[in-house]
């Protein structure tokens, strides 16, 4: 039993002390668990006076952060200015389309409604923002003047292109997109592509980036930009042809050594800065002075971490020196002039990578995709990372995100990435949250949130503690799917939100009203030895037959991931002989569902295309459907709880990107799609 401080003081800081598991079964937090998250979150309570203590000045903080720099609304609702100004004042404001508009507060503390964007109000000399969001993000339907659409999934480091020395980049991507658009998809979903260690090598899952705001530089193209003619005199130059094709011949990715050759090249290229043509070099100063102070900090941190890495200091910032653990003290600012080459180098290739990726979506658009590609952000960051250092204020600094134990772990999952902070994110106007949306959105027509019940609530760690020993912290839904919504009414963008595993009650209606899309999965779709017909599917999430983290469909079918999960011991022969048993009375059932649809389930391969053209059937606005399903490849990307046995995050394909989709199989599976697609698209005319 909590005592009623400690209750009072949970509440306060949005902790709760009771959830509803992935059974629906009501779960109490215990005290000695919410003691160790409350001291996690700077918010000691071993004691009462200790909880009444932090409970104090808790309630300081919050009061003096209402009146924070960032007001978000609803467009065209009265804008609630009590509390900031009185009645009766005179405001002027700034709209962001440029235009100049007096207003007056009323009797009831309101301001008149004003339309999507962001505005600036000003009284005498008191300035704030206005984020005024619109109702819901843009649909399908608006995006592409469809009502129902197909795309391909697809992990970018995996794809393959010739002379890519061992890795795949964003020259790779193009190709793939080249191939998708002529048989009729309208999107491409992409892996992560955030910003990873350069000093790091053996770091490399996507979803545990440095920065959510920058790129992975080693899938950068220079010859995308620059000429295949000058990607190969570099390798001559650089000594590198014979080990390019050596790392290109392995089947799975040699991140060490293909990181150490991209990194090679990227320097030679950089080396020769002043030899590129005109424009060129304009248009990359111009990168870097857009790119401000955000991409000077992500500079200079990978320049630090490299530095006190060969000091012998360690790659974690929090352990460095008090002078380097913030970014902008003496030492580090002379650190940042006296390396301005090697900053330099860092954001060359972060240019490198965003042209390519600015390049691949407009090759998508004018390929004829309605949507192009949908990019990936992740739950969160290494707190390590440049993100990390950099906004620290807006972070919290002694607990990881994960998840309690649910049906995918019976232990839960700590996945080692740092939580925004609530109230550290509402006291600086949530610049962080918006920067790192913009970033997501600049050079895409979609974007996925990974974990997107995040927004509502996170299962936070503290340090040194078991996943099961958090607790779930509440954030700001409302303002933060006002800003989400906004970003994505600016950007004209789709927005999906991962929504599996344990998901809090309502939460699905709402992002529905938002039109943000859910996320349905064929393989998890069975309901009492059931699978629901097409026509019964949710009209408001995308259809989908796996993703990066679950068994490829032909594995399903096989048993492939049973084999996985009891090679790295995450289920005991006994275990894997009951899964092998549920698993044949699932096919049963999905069998059952193909052939009342008057689908084939002959061998698996008829299966695989019948589950697609299953899912075209649904009216889902997208179905999307992984690379590894189009290929009927066995193997997933990532087996989550793996560790190191299973090979996340390495698999590469033995074919080139662009011939991929022009083999038989695969182009046959997609044209039944997309005749699917096509049907369903014609039902509603």
């Amino acid at each position: 039993m909590i005592s009623q401080p400690l209750r009072e003081l949970a509440e306060e800081a949005g902790i709760l002390c009771q959830w509803n598991d992935a059974h629906g079964k009501l779960l109490n937090l215990d005290e000695d668990a919410l003691r160790s998250v409350l001291g996690a979150l700077g918010l000691p309570a071993d004691s009462p006076e200790q909880a009444d203590k932090s409970l104090r000045q808790l309630r300081r903080r919050k009061a003096a952060a209402e009146s924070g720099p960032l007001l978000i609304t609803d467009a065209d609702q009265p804008i609630d200015l009590r509390g900031r100004l009185a009645a009766g004042s005179y405001c002027t404001i700034q709209r962001e389309d440029g235009s100049r508009h007096e207003a007056r507060v009323d009797s009831h503390g309101r301001l008149a409604a004003q339309p999507c964007g962001y505005h600036q109000l000003s009284c005498g000399e008191q300035q704030w923002t206005l984020a005024c969001a619109p109702s819901r993000c843009p649909t399908v339907a608006e995006l592409t003047g469809k009502g129902h659409i197909w795309g391909i999934a697809a992990q970018v480091y995996s794809l393959r292109r010739q002379n890519d020395g061992g890795l795949g980049d964003l020259g790779a991507l193009q190709q793939l997109i080249g191939s998708a658009a002529a048989l009729g998809a309208d999107a491409l979903a992409i892996s992560p592509l955030h910003a990873m260690f350069s000093s790091l090598p053996d770091q490399y899952s996507p979803y545990s980036p440095s920065s959510r705001n920058h790129y992975n530089i080693l899938h950068a193209d220079p010859a995308s930009l620059l000429g295949e003619a000058e990607m190969a005199q570099a390798l001559r130059q650089c000594g590198l042809e014979e080990q390019a094709t050596q790392l290109e011949q392995l089947d799975l990715i040699d991140w060490p050594a293909a990181s150490a050759l991209r990194l090679a090249l990227l320097r030679h290229f950089h080396g020769r800065l002043a030899e590129l043509p005109a424009d060129l070099q304009q248009d990359f100063q111009q990168f870097r002075a857009q790119g401000g102070e955000a991409l000077q900090l992500h500079c200079c941190h990978e320049a630090l971490q490299r530095h006190m890495l060969d000091q012998g200091m360690g790659a974690d910032w929090r352990k460095w020196p008090a002078p380097w653990q913030q970014p902008d003290t003496a030492e580090v600012r002379q650190f940042a002039a006296q390396h301005a080459g090697e900053l330099d180098f860092h954001a060359f290739g972060q240019w490198l990578a965003a042209r390519g990726l600015a390049r691949a979506q407009e090759l998508a658009r004018e390929s004829g995709m309605g949507i192009g590609l949908i990019a990936d952000m992740a739950i969160g960051a290494d707190p390590a990372g440049s993100f990390g250092w950099a906004c620290q204020e807006q972070l919290l600094g002694r607990v990881s995100i994960g998840a309690p134990p649910d049906l995918l772990s019976r232990t839960g999952q700590n996945w080692g990435v740092a939580a925004f902070s609530p109230l550290g994110l509402q006291e600086h106007g949530y610049s962080a949250f918006i920067d790192m949306l913009r970033a997501n959105l600049r050079h895409s027509g979609g974007l996925r949130i990974d974990h997107i019940m995040g927004l509502q609530r996170l299962w936070i760690i503290p340090e040194g503690e078991s996943a099961g020993r958090g607790a779930y912290l509440s954030y700001p839904m409302d303002d933060l799917l006002r800003l989400l919504t906004l970003e994505a009414w600016r950007h004209r963008a789709l927005i999906i939100g991962e929504d599996l595993g344990t998901v809090p009650a309502g939460l699905q209606e709402i992002l529905g009203q938002r039109s943000i899309l859910g996320m349905r999965v064929l393989q998890f779709e069975q309901q009492d030895s059931v699978l629901p017909p097409p026509r019964q599917w949710s009209a408001e999430a995308l259809a989908t037959t796996s993703t990066h983290d679950l068994p490829t469909t032909a594995g399903w079918l096989e048993g492939h991931d049973i084999h996985w999960r009891q090679q790295t011991d995450q289920i005991d022969a006994e275990d894997a002989a009951a899964a092998r048993q549920q698993r044949t009375e699932e096919i049963r059932i999905l069998d059952s569902a193909l052939q009342q649809e008057q689908l084939p389930a002959a061998d698996d391969d008829e299966r695989l295309t019948s589950c697609l053209r299953y899912l075209g059937r649904t009216p889902a606005p997208l179905v999307l459907v992984p690379l590894e399903d189009v290929m009927a490849s066995i193997e997933q990307p990532n087996m989550p709880g793996s560790d190191d046995r299973h090979p996340n995050w390495r698999r590469r394909w033995p074919d080139a990107a662009a011939r991929m989709l022009e083999q038989p199989a695969p182009r046959e599976r997609l044209k039944a799609l997309d005749g699917e697609r096509r049907d369903r698209n014609s039902q509603d005319d």
